[in-house]
């Protein structure tokens, strides 16, 4: 896959609620119920559209996930799922349970398990997983500071997707501001080298979308 960060720029313009923040989960040879299950999670009516399913997310956490909320934080996240090539895109509206690793690592046994997250703060994470071992976990806005069992396997990948390495110790915080605007286009694009799989405006708009909610 050769995606970068000017292959996802579409995203924010052409779905800016969900863009406000969001968290984006590939998983591979999991199927939708499966891996509602695999994070205790339950089926739930499906709204239409991306918009609808931003609306879904915030009105279960203003309900603070009273019919059920017997997470961490006493909450229901709403998600989204479809199946794509083999593997099953989890769409979190508002949420980062995707990368949240003691959830995302249980649930990727025997899988391949790549997420990224933002909010509307600009806090963000990227995690890469296989079958329970974190590969890859770093905070896109600081690409330098890499964790896990291969931190530098994706190196070559995560510049060329458009992350800008080695710069914090020879830019300052002014000329370094620059690629902070593309480093949430670039995890989309690295998760696409990661996974073969592109997160398109096609498939957001017409996909096959089955929706539940998971405890957090």
């Amino acid at each position: 896959m050769s995606a970068t960060a000017a292959d996802y720029v579409w995203f924010e313009e052409g779905f800016p609620e969900l863009a406000e923040a969001y968290c984006f989960t590939l998983v591979r040879g999991v199927a939708p119920a499966e891996l509602l299950r695999r994070l205790g999670g339950r089926e739930e009516k499906a709204p239409g559209g991306m918009d609808a399913f931003v609306d879904a997310a915030f009105d279960l956490h203003e309900s603070g996930g009273e019919d059920g909320g017997e997470g961490e934080h006493g909450g229901r996240q709403f998600v989204a799922m479809a199946s794509v090539g083999g593997w099953t895109l989890m769409i979190e509206p508002n949420g980062y349970v995707g990368v949240t690793e003691d959830r995302a690592l249980v649930a990727s046994a025997g899988a391949c398990w790549v997420s990224h997250f933002v909010n509307i703060d600009g806090v963000d994470s990227f995690l890469w997983a296989e079958d329970t071992v974190r590969r890859l976990s770093f905070e896109p806005t600081f690409p330098d500071h890499r964790y896990g069992s291969t931190p530098d396997a994706a190196l070559a990948e995560m510049e060329e997707a458009g992350f800008p390495l080695g710069r914090e110790e020879s830019e300052g915080p002014e000329e370094s501001e620059g690629p902070e605007a593309d480093v949430h286009a670039a995890a989309f694009a690295l998760a696409e080298r990661l996974t073969g799989i592109a997160v398109t405006s096609g498939l957001l708009e017409n996909g096959e979308f089955v929706c539940g909610s998971v405890p957090f």
